[in-house]
């Protein structure tokens, strides 16, 4: 009875691992890799018994505390995403941390079910113990410590050096985390290759306003006609460099060679658009409205010792209003700056991004996000601009993905990407001069990888050789379209990055 009440738990446990590992290499005519998931999950559930029920009863209880993690980060994880966690996950979810309290609002009803997944293996678990030790003697000794320890270590240690998986979901979290914390350091980066044209004219204020979770056609239908009479250029629709924040901001920061990447890759590696900044004489400033603590979106110590002005700025749903009128005293200033600036936007849960009482409580989905959408976005370009000399400053607005507002479907960063996903609003608000450049730019056909170019002409270097390095000026389409999955920097033992091109909009299969 012990030993079908633990295969039990251990199954309820390790069941996307079992869908993944087992069933889909079934389906698929592997019978060679089902095979051998079967056998390696068997040895991690063998192992995981015997220590539960060799070990004295504090040491079982630290060890189911420890299971219990692991397996509520694993099943909560494939429960929304329907994949198993990986070190590129990972790293993504540690990331993106800030946003548990919306995950929690938006899939409470996944977070339950997931708890009570977790809580029954593990009371299977501590039932099978309990009648195991009841049943037989349960010998103990210092030598049987060690042996139990050096157990529970073999499977992540076999893991990590023979072609075996997957890893159990009640052991991968730290098995993971340890390939996170044993990664190399980030590469040094480049120094900036391109040429300056010194007597060039440029604006002495260039800004990236980067929205969070901006559709395209919401916005074209709600927010642009607020601003038809404010002179600046839509570009269209665009397609964002990924469908989740961070890999969508950290190609934007970095600039994407988009015809020569490649798995193989490293972001962390390039100039970056501070290094470019900071070399044409700019001070560099980044604004971000969604943390009020250590910088987001994958921003590691190399990269931001490169600013020389981080301002974390959230503040509740008028955050993007005193963004603007930040912006706007920035650019009102006097000297040279540079400025990124990361919006509150109307990431889910929709409902909290507009006054309560707004709408009904029981508003569609789409109800709820042309309200987020409209409150977060009400004033905010005159606010930005009033005032502010145009001849003198160059404005980007964009967002970091889309949104996939079908009801029942993942917003963004699902595991089968749509296009809804990836179309995003792109704008400029530039000099009357560089406004008659782009008169004759296509209206659609644009990428965000487009703007990293396009902002070195601004500063004043060689336009060609920013085309050339990596991609088109925005007075003409993409040479490419690239996007980054979750895996957008190299993690753990895997020295690839997920990264997709093609000359299809992204998504489109």
């Amino acid at each position: 009875m012990a030993l079908l009440l633990f295969a039990v738990g251990y199954g309820i446990a390790n069941r996307f691992q079992l869908v993944h590992g087992v069933a889909y290499r079934l389906a698929a005519g592997d019978g060679r890799s089902a095979a051998v998931s079967t056998l390696f999950l068997g040895f991690q559930a063998l192992v995981l018994l015997a220590a539960l029920i060799l070990l004295p009863r504090r040491w079982a209880v630290g060890l189911l505390a420890l299971a219990g993690a692991s397996i509520l980060v694993n099943l909560g994880y494939a429960q929304i995403v329907d994949e198993l966690v990986d070190g590129g996950s990972l790293a993504w979810m540690i990331a993106e941390v800030r946003q548990a309290g919306n995950a929690a609002g938006e899939f409470g009803g996944d977070f339950l079910f997931v708890g009570a997944q977790v809580a029954a293996a593990l009371a299977l678990f501590a039932v099978a113990r309990r009648l195991a030790r009841r049943a037989l003697p349960m010998p103990w000794s210092p030598a049987i410590a060690a042996a139990l320890l050096a157990l529970l270590a073999a499977p992540s240690l076999l893991y990590r050096l023979a072609p075996v998986s997957p890893e159990g979901a009640e052991r991968s979290l730290y098995g993971l985390s340890w390939d996170l914390l044993r990664s190399p350091p980030p590469p040094a980066r480049t120094a900036v290759a391109i040429t300056r044209d010194a007597p060039a004219k440029s604006p002495r204020h260039i800004v990236w306003v980067i929205d969070e979770s901006v559709a395209e056609a919401p916005f074209a239908r709600l927010i642009a006609p607020r601003i038809a009479d404010v002179p600046h250029l839509d570009f269209g629709i665009a397609a964002a460099l990924g469908h989740c924040s961070a890999p969508a901001q950290v190609a934007l920061r970095s600039g994407v060679d988009v015809r020569r990447v490649s798995s193989t890759t490293d972001l962390r590696a390039t100039p970056s658009i501070w290094a470019y900044a900071k070399a044409a004489g700019y001070r560099t400033a980044k604004i971000d409205g969604q943390t009020a603590g250590a910088p987001q979106n994958l921003m590691l110590p190399p990269e931001h010792a490169l600013i020389d002005d981080y301002r974390a700025m959230a503040g509740g749903i008028d955050t993007d209003l005193k963004i603007a009128d930040a912006l706007n005293a920035r650019m009102k200033g006097a000297g040279r700056s540079f400025t990124y600036a990361v919006l509150r936007g109307v990431h889910f849960q929709y409902r909290d991004h507009y006054p309560k009482g707004a709408i009904p409580a029981n508003s569609p989905v789409a109800l709820q996000y042309d309200t987020a959408l409209s409150w977060s976005k009400r004033d905010f370009f005159a606010r930005l601009l009033d005032g502010v000399d145009r001849d003198a400053v160059a404005v980007v607005y964009t967002s970091d993905h889309g949104q996939n507002l079908t009801p029942g479907a993942l917003p963004h960063c699902s595991r089968e990407a749509r296009p809804d996903e990836f179309r995003v609003p792109l704008l400029a608000f530039l000099s009357p001069e560089e406004t008659v450049r782009y008169a004759v730019a296509p209206r659609s056909g644009h990428s965000a990888s487009q703007i990293f170019p396009a902002t070195l002409g601004w500063m004043g270097y060689d336009r060609g050789a920013a085309a050339d390095h990596y991609d088109n000026d925005l007075t003409e389409a993409t040479a490419r379209f690239v996007w980054f999955g979750r895996t957008v920097i190299p993690t753990g033992r895997d020295p690839t990055i997920d990264v997709k091109v093609g000359q299809a909009f992204p998504g489109s299969g």
